[in-house]
């Protein structure tokens, strides 16, 4: 497939308009799977007995052994599954092919949060963002953690409806340039991003139990990287970084330099969850695959990043309108907004910041998912 010469709507296809019609392709992608593992088999879960929301999974052994196993995952961020699903379906088409199914199995996730994905909001239905939920310990899940965060609560939270577009941004910058003047800018920026488990209506927060979602991959993870010799894994997110270029988000416990990292897989920008080169947080999935790896599996051997597809931006600016669009979307979840109008407003914006709709944007997400998923295929001896 030349990417260059693909038209608008050939890109579009890629991207579907909702969870049900997601899943559905997916779902419809085991027979042609299985031309190549025989053995492959559709799975469904339900983490809610009473709702047909489900995270589906297709899992194919390797013919000749447990030697290598590829595990694809998305929609951990609900909203975001979107942009997963188009790069789970660009992958299934372009690289499945190339895999060797006699040394290498296969684990494709759809929708870890299929509430999340269907409601258009990150979090599932318990406001929980699982990217802070995924703890080792449960005791981790401290209510005392990040008690900065507690600063921010009347800004981040305000307990109140939407007001129009205009009048509300110039009071949150009001605000903001206040905070901004008293605490800094490394200090805000860690407060909001570290996760809290404080504050069950607000912003990044991590719940005080492990949610059903998480508990399920956590078991999903540990069920299939105990049976395999060399593990790659890669998941799908958006809205952090610059807008046209993805960023490949590697865990702390990852011991490769980004730098070394970049040139061995070919490609610009891969960095570190610390916070000189991304952003610190307790809970993060890929931690936890490797904490479980080292911990339960000490001998495999594991590549498990994020692809991070930037959307508004990352200055300062791009920074502070992702956070208001995040503040209003929670804000309008919980307290509504004056009119209809304006809550169409409100959840038009989230969704750009997490499932752009330029076609620009979608093209260049797929080019630089086509050169990442190349580049670490090909290092890690996958294809």
């Amino acid at each position: 497939m030349d990417l260059s010469k693909l038209t608008p709507p050939e890109i579009d296809q890629f991207f579907p308009r909702t969870y049900e019609a997601s899943r559905q392709r997916f779902r419809d992608h085991l027979l042609a799977i299985r031309n190549i593992w025989p053995k492959a088999k559709l799975n469904a879960h339900h983490h809610d007995s009473g709702s047909d929301l489900t995270t589906d999974w297709i899992y194919a052994p390797a013919a000749s052994g447990p030697r290598k196993l590829l595990i694809f995952t998305t929609g951990e961020h609900g909203i975001e599954g979107y942009v997963g699903a188009a790069m789970l379906e660009f992958f299934i088409q372009l690289y499945l092919p190339k895999i060797n199914p006699t040394e290498t199995g296969i684990l494709l996730v759809h929708a870890i949060n299929p509430w999340g994905m269907k409601s258009f909001r990150r979090t599932n239905q318990n406001n929980v963002d699982l990217n802070r939920n995924f703890v080792a310990d449960k005791q981790d899940l401290d209510p005392a953690f990040n008690p900065a965060y507690s600063v921010l609560e009347n800004f981040l939270n305000p307990p109140a409806a939407n007001q129009s577009t205009w009048w509300q941004t110039t009071k949150k910058w009001g605000h903001l340039i206040k905070l901004l003047l008293k605490h800094g800018e490394s200090h805000l920026r860690a407060a909001t991003l570290l996760g809290q488990y404080q504050s069950p209506r607000g912003l990044y927060y991590g719940g005080t139990e492990i949610q059903a979602e998480t508990q399920f991959m956590m078991d999903l993870y540990r069920q299939f990287i105990g049976q395999y010799d060399q593990v790659v894994h890669l998941d799908m997110h958006t809205g952090y970084g610059p807008r046209y270029q993805m960023s490949l988000v590697n865990s702390v416990h990852e011991t490769r330099p980004s730098a070394e990292l970049s040139t061995e897989f070919n490609y610009p920008l891969i960095v570190n969850t610390t916070p000189n080169e991304f952003y610190a947080m307790r809970g993060d999935m890929i931690d936890f695959v490797y904490h479980l790896a080292h911990n339960e599996f000490p001998a495999k051997r594991l590549y498990s990043t994020s692809f991070e597809f930037g959307t508004f931006g990352d200055s300062l600016w791009q920074a502070v309108r992702s956070l208001f669009a995040k503040i209003r979307e929670n804000q309008n979840h919980w307290y509504g907004s004056i009119s209809n109008k304006e809550a169409d407003k409100v959840l038009n914006h989230f969704k750009e910041l997490y499932y752009p709709s330029e076609n620009r944007w979608r093209a260049k997400a797929l080019a630089d998912a086509n050169q990442a998923f190349y580049g670490i295929l090909k290092a890690e001896k996958f294809i």
